[in-house]
């Protein structure tokens, strides 16, 4: 491909988020039906806003909404099924937020500044979602599958066009281009969890904002040596 073009991605956005029309239950949702779940939804979100010692469950939720648990079991099953509620309109404003970023090749002559833009990016979301996050990839490690499944579905789009950026075939999963999307999207998604996480900070007594800053860079730069690296590869396949 010539230097500098333009390159359509393959890689899909994310669908627009879908609108329930029944309980748990089977019921129609009505407007006090849609209200109420609303009401969970905003109450949950609240919880995440406050204070980290809060425990975030459904229990602490019924409080907050002043519903029953009865009422609140209409509507999801358990934390993850709330959670992944909440996460839905979230993740839908990540290709907004950092995604669309990596849509548009980026010129060898720049590179550095558009990987740090995009470093930059994806740790801003972080921060605006932390807390949210962190439980989703705690509940992930502690092998909830359907966070598991969550956390990898939001970062195959990002590997894929990180695949794209490097000149390699979304066609040849198993390649070592893949791996190493792998590898950067790895190093990233733990970069930003360590910079983003409140017990570390308080525990270290010291939140070091300069030292942020050299990780972002640390691992921006990482990301523009692996293009670098096999755009030099893909040319000299050619």
């Amino acid at each position: 491909m010539e230097q500098g073009a333009i390159r359509p991605s393959r890689t899909r956005a994310p669908a627009a988020t879908k609108t329930l029309s029944h309980n748990l239950n089977g019921q129609r949702l009505g407007r006090k039906g849609r209200d109420t779940r609303d009401r969970i939804l905003a109450a949950t979100n609240e919880l995440l806003a406050g204070p980290p010692d809060v425990e975030i469950s459904l229990s602490a939720v019924a409080r907050q909404t002043s519903l029953g648990m009865t009422s609140l079991y209409n509507y999801f099953n358990d934390l993850t099924e709330l959670l992944l509620a909440v996460l839905e309109p979230v993740m839908a404003t990540a290709e907004d937020e950092y995604v669309g970023l990596l849509r548009t090749r980026w010129d060898d002559a720049d590179l550095g500044e558009r990987t740090l833009a995009f470093v930059t990016a994806y740790h801003g979301f972080w921060v605006k979602h932390s807390r949210l996050l962190h439980l989703r990839n705690r509940m992930a490690d502690a092998q909830n599958e359907r966070m598991m499944m969550h956390r990898v579905r939001a970062a195959q789009p990002v590997m894929r066009l990180m695949v794209e950026q490097m000149d390699g075939e979304l066609a040849q999963p198993q390649s070592p281009v893949f791996s190493m999307a792998t590898a950067l999207m790895t190093g990233l998604e733990r970069i930003v969890t360590v910079t983003t996480d409140v017990a570390l900070q308080t525990t270290l007594h010291a939140p070091n904002p300069l030292g942020r800053t050299h990780l972002l860079r640390a691992e921006a730069r990482l990301l523009e040596l692996g293009i670098r690296d096999y755009r030099t590869l893909a040319a000299s396949a050619d």
